[in-house]
C-alpha cells in the first residue's frame, strides 16, 4: 500500500469515527455500530487530574466512552500542576503524548506556533451542535481548531457569608453600585466586606480582569490579554480605579492592606466562613466551595453562597464571564485519537463528570439537572449560558508577566493592594513588564 493510501486510509477513519461520535448509535445502521466496534487503539494521555483532583471523575469519563467505542484504551497519566514543564519536555524531546489536558492557553498557543499539535478539525461538526460559537472560537489558534475546552471553572463568581448578609439585612448585589453599597452597610453591621488573599498575587489579577471584562467587553479584553493595546490605556486607568474602590477600603478589607498582603486564597476563604466571620465576601472562581466545606462548617445555603460578579457597563462584557479552563489537545491523529477528542464535545462526556460536581461546562445540550446540588448550578449554569466566555487574562501572556510569583502582574498588583492610590504608576509598572516579557516571548 502506498504512503498517500496509508495516509488516506486514516484520514477516512478518523472523519467517520468522529461524526459517528457526533450522531449517536441510537439510530445508528447496522453497518455503523460495526465501525464504531473496528476502532481499536491505545491512547497515551497526560492530564493535570490527580487522585485528590479529578483523576476519579476523568475515569468515569473514560467508562461512558468505552461504552461507544469499547476497543480504544485509554491510558490516562496524572501529572499534577508541573504538566506545562512535563509536556515542554516531551515536545522538545520528540516523544509527546498523544493526548493532553492543558490548563494555559498560552502554552496551546506556543505549541501551535512550534507546529507540534494536529489540529481536530474533525471535531467541528460536534462543538457547533454543543456549543456556542465562542468556546470553537477559544480552542482556536492560529488560526485552526487545536482544541476542545472540555472543562471549565467560573471566575466571574462571588462567594458570599448568608448570616452575615442576613444579619446586615443586605442582598445579592447585581451591580458595582450596589456592591459598594452593600460593602458598607456590611462593615456598620460589624463585618469586613472584603476577605482577600492578596499573599497569592494571582487571586488580584482575576479580580481585575473582571472589572475590566465586565467594564468593557470581550473584544478589548482579548487586545489586551495579547498585549494589542497597553497597560496604560485609559480602559486600564479605568479599570484600575475602579479597583482601587475595593482595595483603598482599607477598613472594609479582612486584616486592612498589611494582614490581606499576608493572607494566602485558601485562609481567605476560611476566614470568611467560620465563625465569627472576619469578612463577608470572596472574589474567585467556583473551586472556592471545596475549601469552605474542608475548612469551615459552614453549610451550603445556610452557611455560603454564591452571585454572579456585579455588573458595570452595559456593552457586551455585562454578562460576559471568565473562565479557567482544561483544553483537551492531540499530538498525534488517527481514529482511536479522533473518537475520544470527538467525544469530549459530546453531552454524555460532560454528564459522565458533572454528576460528581466540582466541573462546569459550556455544553448547551447537557441538562443542568446533571448537577448534583444548587451551589454547583449556580456557578455552572452562567458558563453554560454565556454568549461571551473569556479565558483568565493572565493565562494567555507569557509566564514571566502573567504567572509568576513575585513578578509581572502578580507581584505589581501586590504593590497595587498595598498603595491603590497609585493607579497611572502601576499601570506604568505593568506596561514596561508585559513589553519586556513579550519582547523575550518571541
Amino acid at each position: 500500500m502506498s504512503r498517500k493510501r496509508i495516509a488516506l486510509t486514516v484520514v477516512a477513519g478518523v472523519a467517520v469515527a468522529a461524526a459517528l461520535v457526533v450522531a449517536g448509535l441510537a439510530g445508528a445502521s447496522t453497518k455503523a455500530r460495526s465501525h464504531v466496534s473496528a476502532v481499536s487503539g491505545s491512547v497515551s494521555f497526560d492530564g493535570i487530574w490527580t487522585s485528590s483532583t479529578g483523576q476519579k471523575q476523568f475515569a468515569d469519563v473514560i467508562k461512558a466512552f468505552n461504552k461507544v467505542f469499547p476497543k480504544v484504551k485509554i491510558n490516562y497519566k496524572p501529572v499534577g500542576n508541573n504538566i506545562p514543564t512535563v509536556l515542554t519536555t516531551a515536545v522538545a524531546g520528540g516523544h509527546p503524548p498523544d493526548m493532553a489536558d492543558i490548563a494555559q492557553p498560552g502554552l496551546v498557543d506556543q505549541f501551535a506556533k512550534q507546529g507540534k499539535l494536529k489540529p481536530i478539525t474533525y471535531a467541528k461538526s460536534a462543538l457547533a451542535k454543543n456549543f456556542a460559537p465562542s468556546w470553537t472560537q477559544l480552542g482556536t489558534f492560529q488560526g485552526k481548531l487545536y482544541a476542545i475546552v472540555f472543562k471549565a471553572a467560573n471566575k466571574s463568581t462571588v462567594w458570599y457569608n448568608v448570616p452575615a448578609f442576613k444579619t446586615a439585612g443586605v442582598s445579592k448585589p447585581k451591580t458595582w453600585v450596589q456592591l459598594l453599597a452593600t460593602a458598607k452597610t456590611l462593615q456598620a453591621s460589624g463585618v469586613p466586606a472584603y476577605s482577600i488573599g492578596g499573599a497569592e498575587g494571582w487571586t488580584l489579577t482575576d479580580l481585575f480582569e473582571n472589572i475590566y471584562l465586565r467594564t468593557f467587553g470581550p473584544v478589548k479584553y482579548t487586545l489586551l490579554s495579547t498585549h494589542k493595546i497597553k497597560w496604560t490605556d485609559k480602559s486600564v486607568i479605568t479599570a484600575l480605579t475602579t479597583m482601587g474602590k475595593i482595595l483603598g477600603d482599607t477598613s472594609n478589607v479582612a486584616g486592612g492592606t498589611s494582614g490581606a498582603i499576608q493572607t494566602n486564597f485558601n485562609d481567605s476563604v476560611t476566614q470568611a466562613f467560620s465563625a465569627p466571620p472576619k469578612g463577608a465576601m470572596v472574589f474567585e472562581g467556583d473551586f472556592v466551595g471545596s475549601v469552605i466545606t474542608t475548612t469551615t462548617k459552614a453549610k451550603a445555603l445556610s452557611g455560603f453562597n454564591v452571585f454572579s460578579f456585579p455588573t458595570i457597563g452595559t456593552g457586551p462584557g455585562a454578562s460576559a464571564v471568565e473562565i479557567g479552563g482544561d483544553l483537551i489537545v492531540t499530538f498525534r491523529t488517527n481514529p482511536a485519537i479522533a473518537a475520544f477528542e470527538t467525544f469530549l464535545a459530546t453531552p454524555a462526556a460532560a454528564a459522565a463528570w458533572a454528576k460528581s460536581g466540582g466541573f462546569s461546562t459550556g455544553n448547551k445540550n447537557m441538562s443542568p439537572s446533571v448537577y448534583p446540588d444548587p451551589i454547583t448550578r449556580a456557578t455552572a449554569v452562567p458558563v453554560q449560558r454565556a454568549k461571551s466566555i473569556v479565558f483568565d487574562m493572565s493565562d494567555n501572556q507569557p509566564a514571566s508577566f502573567g504567572a509568576t510569583a513575585g513578578q509581572g502582574e502578580w507581584g505589581l498588583f501586590q504593590q497595587f493592594l498595598q498603595n491603590p492610590k497609585d493607579v497611572k504608576g502601576i499601570a506604568a509598572k505593568l506596561e514596561a513588564a508585559a513589553a519586556k516579557a513579550y519582547k523575550k516571548a518571541k
